[in-house]
């Protein structure tokens, strides 16, 4: 009969093997059905694990004491088992579950026998039968044994657990099938012989085989003999298994200062995540600890200790609990630093150039000390060489640092340290000669102007890096996509005249120092020029610098610039992916880039730089979504990826409510920047009520008969009933025209045209005394006009622009000047001049900085003499000073106020502009603008976090009226800060402002009380 495979069973069930000859006694059926059931019950896969009736070929036995030697296993990560199958004669491991072997079991693992120990003699009960692998088991039947006086068979071959109670984590079918030595089969009359050496062979590689599985953590193999009835041996092989522990939960405890989520990305990162339900690996925890513990170095804690612990789990054999239990011990805090050995630059100087460890400063009791950082330390180290290589300190050196201990805080959390550098200056040299070498497509003489150093100047290492971007943008026009500079310096001294290569940390030549930012401080920090005497006037290096006269206060360097030009590229496909509703043809008008042209690296640029303007999608930022790559089967050709994102740029806006001035009303409103993919702007706004109508639809093509001509149209209607008032109706549009004139400048041409009537005025709004007291009524009953006024201007413009996002900038600059000259065809002349500039500049990934600037004058022309209030000047509002109400900076009506008499107001008659002797004039409060406007904004911007942004500001605007002056005095003035934040619904910036007015005397709000310190307002869009 087939022995029974080992299967999973509870802790403490009795493994049960079945011998052939026991069926035909019929007296034992009960007992082996009951024995059958109970084995059932409590699972029989605690039973050893068994080749059995395997055929193999005849074999010549071999003594039992014959035992493979372990082999090694390499430590490292565990691979998860396969699942238990049949074995087949000469079935192959799957992929990747049998290392090679012959390499060391990993750091920690109870190491396998080089032996397996000796044969024990079995217990054989007084039925014949042995206890093999925790069960007994007897002969075949007798008409099923061998030949007597053949040599010793291999009986049985199985898989036991006895140091796990019998009881495996992974089916035991799955190490079978990592054995191939062959079992007999009595049934079948096969009987596989045992043969001193390649039997022996044949076991010491399936132990090879098992222990490269890294399953386990020890492995041996016994054998013993079983001698049958009729004298023949068999032998019993028993491979007994140790498994690794299995990880169930991993846990860190103790670390205050590291959040899980940023442990584990870190571990991510450098590969040493600990999955769970593998095996424990010791290699991999002591891999964890080191993470772990640079983490918190980063932070400071020097002192850190990390203890991993193992504790088994119930449920199950070598399922465990890894903890890392951490103790961060005090955190190093710098006090001060302290160079030594610098004499051309100051210690504060030299504290100024480190980012990461500093000491003690001015602001100290608010963000605290910085903590000592050592991971950290060669990167400040780098800059302060990098500052005196700038200064001509080629041969600058830092030291490693010392760390003098001062004091433990009171509360034991914080360690005093005093940070020491020693710095070795060397000596500053000028320059004697600047040359380059290796270049052939452009000559050193169109090369020379690009580096702004002379003969004589002390060498500086920005210097050269500024001049070599400009080399690489010269070089990258004409597609020489590869091109590299190594500078070489050459310190004059006597008797040597070898250039030596400007070296990195690694003592190899700087290579591609543009990728990087150029010949970098970093990158050249190890130069080791020689030791430089005193300049003496006999040395003939002296001797040549007075011929140049060239000074010799210093000693001198000769420069060589090596130029690796490479090949020039070509572009071979332009593709653009992840732009699902706008057209290919809208992206690929912005690109200054040809298939099968020269492959511009500036150009590249440009073309980035005019699709992020768009705003259509995500801002493309370098490597990350522009992907360039050799076109295969090319060796000079280049393929550009675009990743492209699309982002909403439709804004839908409806409602409806009462007021006092439009009664019941409803709103909709819709407005695209790219409308069906085509890269246009269309909006329409409609708004009906009962008071009011407002009607305005406005369409721009920004590629006219697609060229790179704007055209625009918009056309509006709009109607005012104040009920028994008057009502004001007025209708109009515009036109616009834009040209390219130069990259991102255009000029741009508006026409505009607006007809405004007043009927059905109520005759007690004709009262003179009335209309003398309030300038506003006047202006809006169009008294002196006709009841109607006509504006008919053209606004000519030109536009520089190259801020990066309408929506969100960060750097860029846009200059507009414009005049609007009203008068072609309507009743009202003026011209209206400003001039607008906007600068961003960006700080950091994070901050940037915004300045803006407007002034603008307007005056009237040609017989006209007053000019309509809606085109007067006037500031405050969150687009311009926000810290005040809309239209309140600027000059006010005055209000004539008629002489009275015993208590009640005398009102002469009076000719036009006239005024009564015994009248006063009062400031009335109602702003009605001036004729100059000077504005001044700057922001602080500060990205929290996604589409969120702090922004800190300070506002300072005026307006004056004709006959006055600007006067700096009197400039209102605003500060504060401003949340701005990103509503991808809406698709526009919501702004809250937080403000302060320190000047703001003599100002008026909105409801004529004066103007707070303190203002909270609530916007929409951008300030500038």
């Amino acid at each position: 009969m087939r022995l029974p495979r080992g299967r999973a069973r509870s802790p403490g069930a009795r493994s049960v093997l079945i011998p052939d000859e026991f069926m035909p006694k019929s007296r034992y059926c009960f007992v082996l059905w009951a024995l059958i059931l109970i084995g059932a019950g409590t699972g029989l896969a605690a039973m050893p694990a068994v080749h059995a009736d395997r055929q193999a070929p005849a074999q010549t036995p071999v003594p039992p004491s014959v035992a493979p030697a372990p082999p090694a296993a390499p430590p490292g990560p565990l691979a998860e088992s396969a699942p238990g199958q049949k074995p087949t004669t000469g079935q192959q491991p799957p992929a990747g579950q049998q290392p090679p072997a012959g390499q060391k079991p990993p750091a920690g693992q109870k190491p396998a026998p080089a032996q397996p120990p000796a044969p024990e003699k079995a217990q054989k009960p007084a039925s014949g039968r042995v206890l093999w692998c925790g069960q007994e088991i007897g002969p075949p039947p007798a008409n099923q044994l061998p030949k007597e006086g053949a040599g010793p068979v291999i009986y049985q071959v199985g898989v036991c657990f006895p140091e796990q109670g019998g009881v495996s984590v992974i089916d035991a079918e799955t190490y079978l099938y990592y054995i191939h030595t062959q079992t007999s089969r009595p049934s079948a009359g096969v009987w596989t012989p045992w043969d001193e050496t390649t039997s022996a062979e044949s076991l010491r590689q399936d132990f090879q085989a098992l222990w490269a599985t890294k399953f386990l953590d020890n492995l041996s193999i016994e054998v013993t003999d079983f001698p049958f009835p009729n004298g023949v041996v068999g032998k019993l092989v028993a491979f007994n298994v140790e498994e690794r522990q299995r990880v169930k939960i991993v846990d860190y405890i103790g670390a205050k200062h590291l959040e899980q989520s940023k442990i584990d990305d870190k571990l991510k990162e450098e590969n040493a995540e600990i999955r769970l339900d593998t095996f424990i690996d010791p290699g991999m925890i002591r891999k964890v600890k080191k993470v772990v513990l640079d983490m918190l170095a980063e932070k400071g804690y020097q002192f850190a200790s990390v203890t991993p612990e193992v504790k088994a789990l119930p449920g199950g054999p070598k399922l465990v609990n890894l903890t890392f239990s951490v103790d961060e011990g005090p955190q190093v805090k710098i006090r001060d630093v302290i160079f030594i050995g610098n004499k051309a630059m100051s210690s504060s100087t030299l504290k100024h150039q480190m980012k990461n460890n500093k000491g003690k400063g001015l602001f100290s009791f608010i963000a605290g000390a910085g903590p000592y950082q050592e991971g950290k330390f060669e990167e400040d180290a780098d800059r302060v060489v990098a500052y005196y290589r700038d200064h001509g300190y080629i041969g600058a050196r830092v030291s490693e640092p010392s760390l003098r201990y001062i004091e433990d805080s009171p509360d034991r959390r914080a360690r005093w340290v005093e940070l020491r550098i020693e710095v070795t200056e060397g000596e500053r040299y000028r320059i004697a000669t600047f040359s380059f070498e290796g270049n052939k497509v452009v000559k050193s003489e169109a090369l020379r102007p690009l580096f702004k150093v002379k003969e004589g100047d002390w060498y500086s290492d920005k210097v050269i890096r500024k001049g070599y971007e400009k080399a690489r943008e010269l070089y990258g026009a004409g597609g020489y996509y590869q091109f590299n500079l190594v500078p070489m310096t050459r310190p004059h001294t006597e008797g040597t005249a070898t250039p030596e290569p400007v070296k990195g940390s690694d003592g190899e030549a700087a290579a591609d120092p543009g990728m990087a930012g150029g010949p970098s401080a970093t990158a050249q920090a190890d130069t080791k020029p020689a030791a430089q005497p005193a300049p003496k006037p006999a040395t003939p290096a002296t001797k040549a610098a007075q011929a140049r006269r060239l000074p010799t206060d210093a000693p001198l360097v000769d420069v060589v610039l090596q130029v690796d030009e490479g090949k020039q590229y070509f572009i071979d496909r332009i593709t653009f992916i992840g732009n699902t509703t706008t057209r290919d043809t809208v992206v690929r008008r912005e690109i200054r880039l040809y298939e099968e042209g020269v492959f511009n690296t500036e150009a590249l640029k440009f073309s980035i730089k005019r699709i992020n303007q768009l705003a259509y999608f995500k801002q493309l930022e370098g490597t990350k979504d522009v992907d360039v790559k050799e076109a295969p089967g090319a060796d000079n050709k280049m393929n550009i990826t675009l990743k492209l994102e699309e982002q909403n740029r439709n804004q839908i806006q409806f409602g409806a409510g009462v007021s006092q001035y439009e009664g019941f009303f409803g709103t909709i409103g819709f407005q695209t920047a790219n409308f069906l993919g085509r890269g246009e702007t269309f909006s329409v706004n409609l708004q009906a009520g009962t008071l009011a109508q407002n009607y305005q639809v406005s369409f721009t093509e920004p590629y006219l008969f697609d060229r790179a001509i704007t055209g625009g149209v918009s056309l509006f209607k709009r109607k005012l009933d104040y009920q028994s008032q008057f009502t004001q109706s007025s209708w109009g549009g515009d036109l616009i025209f834009g040209f390219p004139l130069k990259d991102f400048t255009r000029l741009f041409l508006d026409y505009s045209y607006e007809h405004t009537d007043v009927v059905n005025v109520n005759t007690i709004y004709q009262d003179p005394s009335l209309i003398q007291n309030n300038p506003y009524l006047a202006e809006t009953l169009l008294l002196g006009v006709g009841g109607a006024r006509t504006i008919s201007k053209i606004i000519p413009s030109v536009v520089y622009n190259t801020i990066d996002n309408p929506l969100f900038p960060t750097t860029g600059k846009k200059l507009s000047v414009a005049a609007e000259l009203a008068g072609l065809g309507g009743d009202t002349n003026f011209w209206k001049p400003s001039i607008e500039a906007t600068w961003y500049l960006q700080q950091s990934k994070r901050t940037s900085i915004g300045l803006h600037a407007m002034a603008q004058y307007i005056a009237p022309f040609r017989g006209s003499k007053q000019l309509p209030i809606t085109e007067l000047l006037y500031a405050g509002g969150e687009y311009s000073v926000r810290g005040f109400d809309l239209r309140t900076i600027g000059p006010r009506a005055i209000e004539t106020v008629p002489p009275t008499y015993n208590g009640s107001t005398f009102l002469p008659i009076l000719m036009p502009g006239e005024v009564s002797l015994d009248s006063y004039q009062t400031d009335s409060g109602l702003v009605i603008g001036g004729n100059k406007l000077l504005l001044f904004n700057a922001e602080y911007l500060i990205q929290v976090a996604g589409p969120v942004r702090l922004v800190l500001f300070y506002d300072a605007g005026q307006v004056r009226d004709f006959g006055q002056k600007l006067n700096m005095s009197e400039f209102r003035t605003s500060t504060g800060a401003e949340v701005r934040f990103f509503m991808p619904v809406l698709n526009v910036p919501f702004r809250l402002i937080f403000a302060y007015n320190p000047k703001r005397s003599g100002i008026l709000d909105s409801t004529l009380q004066p103007q707070s310190a303190f203002a909270f307002k609530f916007a929409v869009g951008s300030t500038f």
